[in-house]
């Protein structure tokens, strides 16, 4: 029901992208926004992933620059019967996660160093394990797609402002509608793209929390993530708003309307079936998986022993 739900959901946002083009250029406009849309969905699939991670100043870590991240990486792709994804770092001391992609063979996850130094081993573990699930449940792709189109929508709408709609008998929106075009346009968007999101996050939040069998810990993390976005701006997501939904927790730091058209369900609320989960498998987790993963503590922070940024160091290193 909910990739139902999702496709419908897309296609909701795609009409919407050509109602736009039709607002703007009539008949003509709306065939012409179909194209684009078509070509951005394929240009998407296969670039968006790059795309989102230079949009967010991501640089790809190893064994070599991130040992402790890397291996908490792989050991929970295997745990979830995925490939290795790529693993990004974000130099950014907002604590927060997403991960992107086309397919499982195709997936990169990208962490905060704020979210390094926040969380403690079986908080991060939750964390990434929300993220595998995404990547498990190809969310990604549907994810990467629904930011760029409704990204799109918005340049497009204020695209007709300057150009005033298509102004023949039966079309000309004249002033007033274009201002109205202007402002309801991305607000729908957004409103599509808050329903995809949040169909997605209580899934990923189940499923990954079952790939660690640790619900207690990956809802002590969202809580800590929900308290510090509010607090530590994060520029790069500021600048990049139709991108907020990819992440674990809203990046936006609820200024102006943001809470109103928040992308991601309440923290409260996850917080709370995680503990409803908690209590449905018990302390011994899911599938007899032992109640944390069992990962060495070792003398190198998560950046190596000489460290990417500075030689920082984070709780669980």
């Amino acid at each position: 029901m909910n990739y139902l739900r999702t496709a419908i959901l897309l296609a909701a946002l795609t009409a919407l992208f050509m109602g736009v083009g039709y607002l703007i250029g009539g008949g003509s406009g709306a065939v012409i926004a179909l194209i684009v849309a078509a070509g951005m969905n394929l240009a998407s699939y296969w670039n968006a992933d790059k795309l989102v991670l230079a949009m967010h100043d991501a640089h790809e870590v190893d064994e070599t620059t991130a040992p402790e991240l890397v291996h908490l990486v792989r050991d929970l792709a295997h745990r979830a019967g995925l490939p290795m994804p790529r693993v990004y770092l974000m130099d950014n001391p907002q604590p927060n996660a997403f991960a992107t992609g086309r397919n499982p063979e195709h997936a990169a996850v990208a962490v905060t160093t704020g979210l390094l130094q926040m969380l403690s081993r079986e908080e991060l573990a939750g964390v990434i394990a929300h993220e595998l699930a995404h990547v498990k449940n190809r969310d990604t792709l549907t994810m990467t797609i629904t930011a760029t189109i409704a990204g799109a929508i918005s340049m497009l709408a204020q695209f007709g402002l300057f150009f005033g709609g298509h102004r023949d008998n039966n079309n000309g929106l004249g002033v007033i509608g274009t201002v109205a075009m202007v402002i309801l346009a991305p607000i729908a968007a957004m409103l599509v793209q808050m329903a995809i999101s949040r169909t997605r996050e209580y899934a990923a939040d189940e499923f990954g929390a079952r790939i660690t069998g640790r619900p207690d810990a990956l809802a002590s993390a969202l809580a800590k993530i929900s308290a510090a976005a509010q607090a530590i701006e994060n520029p790069t997501a500021e600048r990049a708003p139709a991108t907020a939904h990819l992440f674990i927790v809203n990046p936006l730091t609820g200024h102006g309307m943001d809470n109103l058209f928040s992308t991601h369900p309440s923290t409260e609320n996850r917080i709370a079936a995680l503990q409803r989960l908690a209590s449905e498998i018990g302390s011994g987790g899911y599938g007899a998986r032992p109640t944390a993963p069992a990962y060495p503590r070792r003398s190198a922070g998560p950046w190596g022993h000489s460290g990417t940024r500075g030689g920082n160091r984070s709780p669980w290193g």
